[in-house]
């Protein structure tokens, strides 16, 4: 599974050791949270032969990966030293440490991560997660393998509980642990959180009630997960009758936490829907549970975590199948080990990039020109041919033509150029026919000439009404986005020239229409440029393609390896652009370690994901340039959502990630101007204006205020007003 974290790529041992270390136990929970890995490090030493049998366990599995040359990246995340962990806890409770333990631990240790790479290998041909199948396999095996091993006994811990933990922390922790289990309360909640503990080989509230802060510290979407997962089983035993004790006794509704966080925010985008599968999957959990629990007590063998691997990698192994993709029930695609980062980046990316049209069409003409019938137009675009529109050029009073108007070279669209509105095949070609007179239609020959384009199976563009031999291209020739076709014309049904476009799904001149957009036009209406992505241009609208703005585009055309320095109250700020392993450029601060990811889509420049520390330059470039068309038109406008995980507000956004599944009422925007474009001599400035909004449903006041200051050598100031405290940032040569 791709992620954006890069951690153990930073050529620093010491710190991928740590890392490799703390994140081995945030992964059980699906997590690189080092805080909440800090608090599940202190609960498997509750039992301190435990805890070292764990640490050791993991220590041995990262160091033979690293020996054997693995993936450091996956190291350092604790992606092959998690499984180890578990089976380490598992055996350091179940026996006596002794050397012949320590032995055992030791090789076992070794043969899980042998586990991990063979089921990773063999589960990832199908993009599947291994889960603690790994971990399975490797208790089991000591447990059958230690009923021959003479010098393995098994550990008389844990009925002693009073004795262990006075030995940890003496008689205040004894008071301690007995305060928490004899709390008054629900015998459900008690059972949750000794459930929560057993994951770790724990069985007491304590343990799980740490493990619970961490885990809403961690997320909070996964702790309520959790709650979901636990409750919904809880009463489905009591619905059916089942025997209750499965639950309090073995504690194994760790099962059903566990699923319920993989499947509704870790490996799924958490949604409305995703939540109701959790409750729908719980079922299918139970009665693993209670069928694996009965085969393998013939074999004198606990079934663990196996439901919830079972359910969790069926599950999204049937979502492969599906011939329809479902919105509110997507696979995370980059998984950033937060459900709260998925669910906001998720919704953010569908909310800008989802309307996109997967084939990038552009207008067929070059400059501005009149929507004079769009769709359902008033004369033919009718039933069958409704997605279609009528484009003509005109002046400033609004006139088509010039003169008297009753010659077709007199209106200023006649004899101009017709170009592809993207890459493509000529599939059909009608020409000859001539053009009429000034309120004449050629009823026999509709469409008049005319020029069909496939651009992929399904997806073909028309234009029609061309001038009588002007068609520059022939059947089969490959033509580019913007290439030259022909010219607009006065022929077929059409009383005055003008270009009739449309696109449809088959290949025939005058075949049935379908609704597709444009992937961004520029509408200059009542003289304001508006900048709009996945546009269908309506009546009476003035359209343009963008046209690109030199300056513009060299400044916003990062390439991998390019360096950019500024300078803010005396101090530097380095910035490189680089690209990761899955081709996800970004820029990289060096100073303060912050990413900037973006993405370039044609002639506009967008910023998709930031990470690292919000009070950085690079945070601020990243919030005033979130989405820069790279073409100057004066006044434009353009405005777009940041994603909710940059929410400066940390208490209400906590309130806002408990709910996030369900709904949202925490509002984000962005506001860009272009302001001006300044041309002395050889020197060209360009001006642009930006605000960022963070608030409620209304959004009155920005945020961040920023103007960034653009020369021929690019970026030259960024200026930033927050609060009213203001400051400049100046690019340093």
């Amino acid at each position: 599974m791709k992620t954006t974290d890069n951690i153990g790529l930073k050529n620093d041992p010491l710190s991928d050791i740590l890392n490799s270390l703390l994140y081995s136990y945030s992964q059980v929970f699906f997590s690189k949270n080092k805080v909440f890995a800090a608090i599940l490090v202190i609960v498997t030493f509750f039992d301190v032969y435990a805890g070292i049998s764990g640490l050791l366990a993991v220590v041995i599995a990262n160091t033979i990966a690293i020996v054997l040359g693995l993936n450091r990246e996956k190291v350092a995340s604790g992606a092959y030293g998690f499984n180890a962990l578990m089976v380490g806890l598992g055996i350091g409770i179940y026996y006596q440490p002794s050397v012949e333990f320590y032995i055992v631990l030791l090789f076992i240790s070794i043969l899980t991560l042998f586990f991990t790479i063979g089921t990773e290998g063999i589960l990832a041909k199908y993009g599947l997660p291994y889960l603690s199948i790994p971990f399975l396999f490797g208790i089991w095996m000591v447990i059958i393998a230690s009923r021959g091993y003479a010098s393995l006994s098994i550990s008389e811990r844990g009925i002693y509980s009073l004795n262990e933990m006075y030995a940890i922390g003496g008689m205040n922790m004894v008071q301690l642990y007995e305060w928490f289990n004899e709390l008054a309360i629900f015998e459900s909640l008690r059972i949750y959180f000794k459930s929560l503990s057993a994951i770790l080989f724990q069985y007491h509230m304590f343990a799980g009630m740490l493990i619970a802060v961490g885990l809403l510290f961690y997320s909070r979407i996964a702790f309520l997960l959790s709650l979901i997962g636990f409750f919904t089983a809880y009463y489905f035993y009591y619905f059916i009758g089942a025997d209750i004790s499965e639950l309090s006794y073995s504690y194994i509704g760790f099962n059903y936490i566990l699923t319920a966080i993989a499947v509704g925010g870790f490996f799924i985008v958490p949604s409305k829907r995703s939540v109701l599968w959790v409750m729908l999957l719980t079922p299918l959990v139970a009665i693993t549970i209670s069928s694996t629990s009965y085969l393998f007590s013939f074999y004198g063998l606990s079934i663990f975590s196996l439901p919830f691997n079972i359910i969790v990698i069926l599950f999204l192994y049937v979502l492969k199948f599906r011939e329809k993709r479902i919105k509110t029930l997507s696979p995370v695609h980059i998984q950033q080990y937060s459900p709260e980062k998925h669910v906001y980046n998720y919704n953010n990316y569908v909310s800008r990039f989802g309307a996109l049209p997967w084939f990038s069409m552009k207008l067929p003409f070059w400059g501005e020109w009149k929507v004079t019938q769009a769709h359902q137009g008033a004369h033919t675009h009718k039933k069958e041919w409704q997605y279609a529109w009528d484009f003509e050029i005109v002046d400033e009073e609004g006139k088509a033509y010039e003169k008297s108007g009753n010659r077709p070279e007199h209106y200023y669209c006649f004899n101009k150029p017709v170009t592809a509105p993207a890459d493509g095949t000529i599939v059909e070609i009608e020409d000859g026919i001539d053009d009429n007179a000034i309120g004449d239609m050629n009823l026999e020959k509709n469409w008049g000439n005319s020029i069909v384009i496939k651009h992929a199976e399904g997806l073909y563009s028309q234009m029609s009404h061309l001038k009588k031999d002007s068609i520059k291209v022939v059947k089969e020739q490959v033509v580019k986005q913007g290439e030259l076709l022909g010219h607009c014309g006065n022929s077929g049904r059409s009383p005055i020239p003008h270009i009739h476009m449309q696109f449809q799904s088959n290949p025939s001149i005058g075949s049935e229409t379908i609704k597709y957009p444009f992937s961004a036009i520029v509408n200059n209406t009542n003289l304001t440029f508006n900048f709009e992505t996945s546009a269908i241009p309506e009546l009476d609208q003035i359209v343009t393609n963008p046209v690109r703005n030199e300056l513009l585009y060299n400044a916003y055309h990062f390439i991998p390896g390019q360096s950019l320095q500024f300078e803010m109250n005396d101090k530097k700020a380095d910035w490189v652009v680089e690209s990761d392993m899955y081709k996800n450029t970004y820029i990289l601060c060096k100073t303060s370690g912050a990413k900037a990811f973006f993405r370039q889509l044609g002639d506009v420049f967008y910023f998709t994901s930031f990470d690292g520390k919000k009070d950085s330059l690079l945070y601020y470039f990243f919030l005033s340039s979130y989405k820069i068309v790279t073409a100057f038109y004066k006044g434009m406008k353009i405005t777009d959502t940041y994603p909710l995980s940059l929410y400066p507000g940390k208490l209400i956004k906590l309130v806002q990630d408990f709910c996030a599944p369900f709904f949202k009422f925490l509002t984000t925007r962005f506001e860009l101007v272009y302001t001006s474009h300044k041309e002395k001599e050889d020197q060209q400035e360009i001006l642009l204006e930006s605000k960022t909004y963070f608030g409620y449903r209304r959004l009155k006041t920005p945020d961040f205020e920023f103007q960034i200051m653009i020369d021929s050598k690019g970026i030259s100031q960024i200026h930033t007003s927050i609060n009213g405290q203001e400051q400049i940032a100046v690019r340093v040569f």
